[in-house]
């Protein structure tokens, strides 16, 4: 077809005997159609001279035939006006918009609402990009007004959470799924675990009974290839039957990339009765584990001042044999004895059986202090079960003193964020060498951002031992599917580097390759700078555990730190006098010596600087 431009913005055109012009006077015609029918439906409602069956397959038929029309030509009407350009000069953009208005509104005539009373069967497929094996996920519907669709049949992602949850948009597919849908224009965004980017697709299924997608799902990183094994280390469930928790517990953990889970039991006066979680035994976990996921058993002690009040504190026993008794403590959770034992008592025992110990709800507890500097502790959970809390009250006032803290978390009550611990693995996954690697620092925590760092040949849990002041590079790389907007290298919390994420196709990353001048003995770590949250709906964080730098044999100890730490002990000793019941003074003596034995540790320390 030939076009001639005269002035700007002006289009002479061929007679209508072209075929493009014929195409729109068909299509105009179409919705002619379409805008007639209202008025024969109401002649053939107020006759009632065909059976109501008849005039609505008669109605299909024509709305049918004519949006076909009518988005055939809206198809073609962007490829046919791209092409009216001579040399550098393109026809106006009124002109398209002309065309459009002389179809009488061709597009606002095509239904965005459902066609009521009908649904189409679509068999939604999740698959690798590149080796088209299929994926389990999640998935996301939504029709063009920005309703969520939550198909029946599908479990959501935000079972047991508040209905306002951002994880109740979402629902689980483990590879494949057939799902009743309305008739409508619907968007489908569908992800897997962290490592891919978020495919979406907008599908037209108005006219359609049936229909097949498959979705590819691009991967932007392999963090086992390096690894990385990543884990939740807290997690409870209720008020589920017990065929709905396995449910939940194997579909959810595979479709948010988690390789091990622990499921733990607590006590609690009454309210326990609902506590599914608890009716596990590990045997029954080991059994339910597979598909790439491992479960096993773990046990919460903790002591509480009145039903959720703060108290001694709460830590998790993992890969025990059997309950550290008493499970919990004190009138507060139990309903019944007294404040005694301390938490002290079950730690030891714990320890003694071979359990991986971790401190729950970042500062939570007022035995946290004296149970690190009096070295009980495996590593600190932070943001299991909130968002509450800083890295800077939970783990580096104690590296400031010189301690080593593993970074740990998990999810507390269901798995209600993408919350996990990373651990690097040597050989095979197992519940053993990852709790090993845990205890060793070996870790990096994060609900959206995966991260790698390392400060020359060293890496998260090592000691660097230098005779003198000097020069390491860092080597530090982070990507994500969501903008963590920054990565940061953090040494002895401050933080002295810094680097801005980039759009990579579908995720961010961003690198940071520089020297890092050594001054002083302390800790390294990696850390990202964000206030985007994930597509959960949780505040994006992400952080190494630390690498260690020693001077001439001597590590990091701030002496203000200290004065802090033996303030927070002698504080809570007050607390614990004002809120405790005990049976004798025997009982008291034996809880307050905790924190007199950890004031007196420091204090030793304090008198050698």
């Amino acid at each position: 077809m030939k076009v001639k431009l005269g002035s700007v913005g002006k289009l002479h055109r061929r007679p209508e005997s072209e075929p493009f012009f014929r195409l729109a006077k068909t299509a105009k015609q179409a919705m002619l159609v379409l805008s007639s029918m209202q008025p024969d439906a109401d002649r053939r409602r107020k006759s009632r001279s065909k059976p109501d069956r008849v005039f609505r397959q008669s109605l299909e038929s024509k709305i049918s035939h004519s949006i076909a029309i009518a988005r055939l030509f809206t198809m073609l009407l962007p490829v046919v006006t791209c092409g009216l350009q001579v040399g550098s000069v393109s026809a106006h953009v009124n002109t398209r918009a002309a065309y459009v208005h002389s179809l009488g509104s061709a597009t606002a005539a095509l239904p965005e609402a459902p066609l009521e009373g009908l649904s189409c069967s679509l068999t939604l497929n999740l698959v690798d990009a590149t080796t088209l094996e299929p994926m389990p996920g999640l998935v996301r519907i939504t029709a063009a007004d920005g309703s969520v669709q939550t198909p029946a049949g599908l479990l959501s992602r935000g079972t047991g959470l508040p209905p306002s949850h951002a994880s109740r948009d979402w629902s689980v597919v483990l590879g494949s799924a057939t799902l009743s849908l309305p008739r409508a224009r619907l968007t489908i965004e569908a992800l897997s675990g962290l490592e891919t980017e978020m495919t979406r697709r907008t599908v037209d299924v108005r006219e359609k009974s049936s229909m097949n997608i498959t979705l590819p799902l691009v991967r932007f990183h392999r963090a086992a290839k390096n690894g990385w094994r990543c884990g939740n280390t807290h997690l409870h469930l209720r008020s589920l039957t017990r065929e709905q928790a396995d449910q939940y517990l194997s579909s959810v953990s595979r479709a948010d990339g988690l390789e091990l889970v622990f499921v733990s039991y607590l006590s609690r006066a009454d309210d326990d009765r609902t506590y599914i979680s608890n009716t596990y035994t590990a045997h029954q976990l080991q059994r339910l584990s597979g598909d790439g996921v491992l479960f096993d058993f773990g046990e919460e002690h903790r002591h509480n001042f009145g039903s959720y009040g703060e108290g001694y504190g709460h830590v998790m026993f993992l890969n025990i044999k059997e309950l550290i008794r008493p499970v919990s403590i004190g009138p507060g959770i139990t309903g019944t004895g007294r404040d005694w034992p301390p938490m002290r008592r079950g730690i030891d025992q714990a320890r003694h059986a071979g359990a991986t110990v971790i401190w729950c709800h970042n500062t939570f507890g007022l035995e946290e202090v004296p149970n690190w500097i009096g070295g009980v502790l495996h590593a600190h959970n932070i943001f299991d079960g909130g968002n509450h809390g800083s890295y800077e009250d939970t783990f580096y006032r104690f590296m400031d003193i010189g301690l080593r803290v593993p970074f740990s978390t998990g999810t507390d009550w269901f798995i209600y964020d993408f919350s996990r611990v990373y651990v690097k693995v040597e050989e095979p996954l197992g519940v053993s060498p990852w709790l090993d690697g845990l205890e060793k620092g070996r870790t990096f925590i994060t609900n959206g951002p995966l991260l790698e760092f390392s400060l020359g040949e060293h890496h998260p849990g090592d000691v660097v031992q230098l005779a003198a002041p000097g020069q390491l590079d860092i080597s530090a790389q982070g990507v994500g599917r969501c903008d963590f907007q920054a990565l940061e290298v953090v040494y002895n919390g401050r933080v002295v580097q810094s680097a801005p994420s980039r759009p990579v196709g579908g995720h961010f990353e961003a690198e940071i390759n520089t020297p890092l001048r050594i001054s002083a003995p302390g800790w390294v770590a990696l850390r990202v700078k964000s206030k985007g949250t994930n597509e959960l709906g949780a505040p994006l964080f992400g952080h190494t555990s630390a690498i260690y730098v020693e001077i001439a044999g001597k590590s990091s100890f701030k002496p203000a730190v200290a004065r802090e730490l033996i303030a927070d002990m002698n504080e809570a000793m007050h607390t614990i006098r004002e809120k405790a019941t005990f049976a004798n003074d025997k009982q008291a003596e034996e809880i307050l010596n905790l924190y007199r034995e950890g004031i007196a540790s420091l204090g030793k320390r304090l008198k050698k600087q």
